[in-house]
């Protein structure tokens, strides 16, 4: 894990700041209890209920390392209203040429994005290929299907 800034709107930290907390005050503790019961089985090189447990354990832990490192390094995305631009923290509606598809997507920083709600990362191909765009600008856009032409129809 790098310590790169992470780029995140408001909402986007104190969603992890209450997913962090839930990890720590909660899902930890459920853990150890889980390793507890688990070592009380016996035998511990034969015990896939103990395996599982430090299993889980070592994904929680690597998870909050996660989440603090986001955190510590956050930037948050200040709203930029006066600008028509595509930058980080737009909503930017484009149609697919030539037949006319429309999407929308707001571009955030890698660790709030989440495509099924409409949100891609900064250092996405889509994201990159519309940045300092504007409105009727047509974009070329490398896609794993292959490159596609957008046109800029809405930046909010």
């Amino acid at each position: 894990m790098t310590d790169d800034k992470h780029y995140m709107t408001l909402e986007g930290k104190a969603k992890l700041e209450k997913e962090l907390e839930s990890l720590i005050s909660e899902r930890r503790k459920e853990v150890v209890e889980r390793i507890k019961v688990a070592r009380s089985f016996g035998d511990l090189s034969e015990n896939s209920e103990y395996d599982s447990a430090k299993e889980e354990q070592a994904f929680v832990e690597g998870r909050i390392k996660q989440i603090e490192t986001m955190i510590r390094n956050a930037e948050i995305i200040e709203e930029d209203t006066n600008s028509s631009v595509v930058s980080l923290g737009k909503t930017v509606t484009f149609k697919e040429l030539p037949d006319g598809d429309e999407e929308i997507y707001t571009i955030v920083g890698r660790a709030e994005a989440d495509p099924i709600e409409g949100k891609i990362s900064n250092d996405s191909p889509m994201a990159k290929s519309l940045f300092g765009k504007g409105i009727g600008d047509q974009v070329s856009v490398a896609t794993p299907g292959g490159d596609i032409k957008v046109e800029i129809t809405k930046v909010h």
